[in-house]
């Protein structure tokens, strides 16, 4: 049987083949570029806005990224294409965007310094894990707040969708040694709650759904979908500070993410919170209605 097929730097090649070198400055500085989007039904969904948080990381990274958004978008099409031929009519897939600087001769005794080689752009696609997520539809997320803190945006700009992820994998150890099965929320230099590696937060008090301001997170397509279907429902919806205290104390909490959308949360260090929350329920059926499936449905019968 063949196998999914991947992109790298303008061909097309077996995604087993998919390879960077080790010169390339994605690996030598971490300065990796990436995305991820879905399908639902085997369609890409909101493939514009993620296209264009992919710029703008490159942008602020200082990545060239000289494909125009109209053939990366044929790219990621034609990848989604021959790829969900070989998938079950009730799984999708994730699609992988990922952009560097390229090479680095010196480093291989070839000519060449850092920022002199052309950039590297690549494209891939698996199947969704749904089994990955079933325990949030089952059980809800539990997180932990790590000695770990989100890296200040002095440093790194927190709008970079990138690689240079060693803060994260740090904090998961932490949270996983503190609690098995537990997520990393950190929070920055102030005390202030920020994300989880993978995930945008909200809370929920008093009936409005609050989230850190965006200035301070990775700005997620799901988090703005979430936000918009807030205003269609009538429920307030607001971006503020948000401190340890208050989320112990809140109605509830989400999290949104693009492989499973909205998660609702059941623990933030030992206090049980409310789960599954009504705001929640809500909220998860607006989501259902707009990629017109059953996404608890899918992720607690899918592989």
């Amino acid at each position: 049987m063949p196998g999914p097929i991947a992109y790298l730097n303008g061909r097309y090649l077996p995604q087993a083949e998919l390879a960077l070198p080790l010169h390339d400055a994605g690996f030598v500085f971490g300065a990796t570029v990436t995305d991820l989007c879905r399908t639902f039904q085997h369609r890409i969904f909101r493939l514009n806005d993620h296209l264009a948080r992919f710029r703008r990381s490159c942008d602020l990274t200082c990545v060239p990224q000289p494909v125009a958004d109209e053939e990366l978008a044929e790219i990621a099409e034609k990848l989604v294409t021959e790829n969900t031929a070989l998938l079950a009519p009730e799984e999708d897939l994730a699609l992988i965007m990922i952009a560097t600087p390229g090479g680095i001769g010196h480093l291989i005794g070839q000519t060449g310094d850092k920022g002199e080689a052309s950039p590297t752009l690549a494209m891939h696609t698996f199947p969704l894990p749904f089994s990955r997520y079933r325990p949030l539809f089952e059980e809800g997320a539990r997180l932990i707040i790590p000695k770990i803190q989100h890296i200040p945006a002095a440093c790194i700009d927190p709008r970079i969708k990138q690689r240079s992820r060693l803060h994260w994998w740090l904090a998961e150890r932490e949270a996983a040694r503190m609690s098995p099965g537990s997520s990393a929320l950190l929070l920055d230099t102030d005390g202030h709650i920020t994300e989880t590696a993978a995930a945008n937060f909200l809370l929920v008090r008093e009936g409005t759904v609050a989230t850190p301001p965006r200035h301070s997170v990775l700005g997620g397509i799901s988090l703005q979908v979430t936000e918009k279907l807030c205003k269609d429902l009538g429920i307030p919806f607001e971006e503020r500070p948000l401190s340890l205290k208050d989320c112990l104390n809140g109605n509830e909490a989400m999290l949104s993410s693009t492989p499973y959308c909205l998660a609702g949360i059941s623990r933030v260090q030992d206090t049980p919170l409310p789960w599954p929350g009504p705001i929640f329920e809500k909220l998860l059926a607006g989501w259902n209605r707009l990629v017109g499936l059953d996404l608890r449905g899918q992720i607690l019968s899918g592989r």
